[in-house]
């Protein structure tokens, strides 16, 4: 069995993949580990890139463009997680989603694996994300966008109070980043998981098609008792936003992602009251391009 399956999903980022993949085979430590890339249609040949200089990646070219949980489901069933109850016996010990923009230092999945070895409750970890401009990425530790908590991110509110446990939740900015933290969620940018967390709960939701995906797989990985955590000690360079800044889709798909996403986990738990002003504050976020989602909802895909 191997220790480690690594899924990254490509779209246009032909240079970071090749620098992402240099790095990721020139990791260090005692363990075994597959890698899969998912191409996403890119038109900038990253696919015969790694055909040519990584032939021993596994590689998917897709003729289209499905979106980054349903590329990562591709790769995840190639390395033998076919969903709730099905995982093959051969499938690794952790899945790793691990975005083509990151560089992972030659000790970083050994240590990350140490980690979560050490501590059988974790389901989920990820490590510290730093960006190009050498600031953390505070989406590596995140807190679930309930209502409450959506209200003060997005109001200023976290802004003002960026150290408050109440005001600071959505990005966890009361915590220090040099100290490991139980979070709801870490990124799917480096967002290592257990096997047995996805024979309990299955992929990824296809009802996403970019963002919110990694914070509906925590989520419902904690609703069935694993624990989240963020791993301060190992450290992963992150160029953020290097497919989702050329696609215009990604704003919308932003604001419709935390629409699925309020709908699937708090709708039924949010006061007739509170519903309209959530849906009405949804909407002047996310402009005309929401409406359709708003009365076409897409159901939450169940055959995971």
């Amino acid at each position: 069995m191997l220790d480690l399956g690594i899924v990254i999903v490509n779209w246009n980022t032909r240079d970071l993949l090749e620098k992402c993949l240099r790095t990721v085979y020139a990791s260090e430590g005692d363990f075994s580990y597959s890698v899969v890339v998912v191409d996403n249609a890119s038109t900038d040949g990253s696919a015969d890139m790694v055909r040519e200089r990584f032939p021993q990646a596994q590689l998917i070219a897709s003729h289209t463009n499905d979106g980054f949980p349903k590329g990562n489901n591709r790769g995840l069933r190639l390395l033998g997680f076919r969903g709730i109850g099905r995982v093959e016996q051969g499938a690794p010990r952790y899945a790793l989603l691990l975005n083509p923009d990151t560089e992972v230092p030659p000790d970083a999945l050994w240590r990350m694996m140490q980690f979560m070895d050490a501590r059988p409750e974790v389901g989920v970890a990820g490590p510290k994300l730093i960006m190009a401009n050498g600031e953390l990425d505070v989406a590596c530790r995140r807190g679930f966008p309930t209502p409450a908590v959506s209200f003060y991110h997005f109001s200023g509110l976290a802004r003002v109070f960026p150290y408050s446990r109440r005001f600071g939740r959505y990005n966890m900015t009361f915590a220090d980043p040099n100290e490991d933290l139980e979070v709801d969620s870490v990124v799917g940018a480096y967002m290592q998981v257990r096997r047995e967390c996805i024979d309990a709960v299955g992929l990824m939701d296809e009802a996403f098609f970019m963002y919110a995906e990694d914070l509906d797989w925590a989520y419902r990985i904690k609703d069935a008792g694993w624990k989240v955590w963020y791993h301060a000690a190992v450290t992963v360079y992150h160029r953020k936003r290097a497919a989702s800044k050329q696609s215009a889709r990604a704003q919308l798909e932003f604001w419709r992602a935390m629409l699925i996403f309020y709908r699937k986990h708090y709708r039924r738990r949010t006061p007739f009251w509170l519903h309209g002003p959530i849906l009405l504050a949804l909407l002047l976020k996310g402009g005309r391009g929401l409406w359709h989602e708003l009365r076409h909802p897409t159901p939450p895909n169940q055959n995971i």
